[in-house]
């Protein structure tokens, strides 16, 4: 949109994702995160009640990352801008923020390859990594995340 000429039409679509169904006019329905979020992007075991502080240690940058990974807000820009509909910002995000916490490794296998395979069945593209996510992405996630995933998702894999 950045180049037109006066009179020129221009056209609003929602995005083409699969995964995004159109509901009407510019709306689509991005139920689709909530069920990969559902499939693995929290913690269930009792992990106790509320410690103090400084009791589990965790390194600032580690708590940085995962801090950074759980800004992601499933707005979809990551989908709406990748040219193969691909969620995987949005996934490596979920999965990172829990992956650089203690209390997320109890089900970090699980969780990758819950989390990838409900993605792959909600129709969403594969990554090509081309960065478009990254750039697009509101609270700046970084396709660094996307490494992480794959890292945890191939060690989960080699473990079955």
């Amino acid at each position: 949109m950045r180049k037109f000429h006066e009179g020129q039409t221009i056209v609003v679509e929602p995005w083409r994702a699969a995964a995004f169904p159109v509901i009407k006019d510019v709306m689509v329905d991005r139920s689709a995160f909530e069920k990969i979020q559902q499939a693995g992007g929290y913690v269930s075991v009792n992990t106790g009640g509320v410690p103090d502080g400084n009791v589990i240690l965790i390194g600032q940058d580690d708590a940085e990352e995962a801090m950074d990974a759980a800004a992601c807000i499933g707005c979809g820009a990551c989908v709406a801008t990748c040219k193969n509909s691909s969620a995987m910002l949005f996934v490596a995000a979920k999965v990172s923020q829990f992956a650089k916490l203690p209390q997320g490794k109890v089900e970090a296998k699980k969780r990758a390859k819950a989390m990838v395979a409900k993605m792959d069945e909600l129709g969403f593209g594969s990554c090509t990594n081309t960065g478009g996510c990254e750039l697009a992405c509101p609270k700046s996630i970084s396709i660094a995340h996307i490494a992480r995933l794959n890292r945890e998702y191939l060690t989960a894999k080699l473990s079955d």
